[in-house]
């Protein structure tokens, strides 16, 4: 069973998924929607849902730096439930305050264009998010 990783934005939803074993995270898609169009980025979402066999789904919650919880904060709290309100698979927040930097990162350390990275930052960060928890999980189970 697989786990899958989330970084939404305003008109991008990041999408990870790991291997099986849950040993590989990688890119799975950036879903890209109308500003705020949540619903049209759910139903794409619950249609890769249906097409893995998805045992948790980890969702980024943009803190601010301070540790307070903001706009983009209740944005992924909103799209939480309207995710649990159409499966039945566990959703787990996880912090993610400097994912889509560190993802920025990687793919400049990679020589990667600007173009380029604008089309997976966010798949990146989801990736980023999905291993966080991971790594987590196995800290926890150790």
């Amino acid at each position: 069973m697989r786990y899958l990783g989330l970084d939404l934005g305003t008109k991008t939803l990041g999408v990870a998924i790991t291997d099986k074993t849950r040993t590989i995270c990688h890119v799975l898609k950036v879903i890209r929607f109308a500003s705020n169009d949540y619903e049209s980025a759910l139903k794409e979402l619950l249609e890769l849902i249906k097409s893995y066999d998805i045992a948790k789904i980890v969702l980024g919650l943009p803190k601010n730096m301070n540790n307070t919880e903001g706009f983009a904060s209740n944005r992924s709290l909103e799209f939480k439930k309207m995710l649990e309100s159409q499966i039945n698979i566990p959703i787990y927040l996880v912090d993610e305050r400097l994912s889509t930097i560190e993802a920025e990162n990687i793919l400049l350390d990679a020589d990667i264009s600007r173009k380029k990275r604008k089309k997976v930052i966010d798949g990146m960060a989801a990736q980023i998010i999905l291993e966080t928890f991971i790594k987590r999980e196995e800290n926890e189970n150790a």
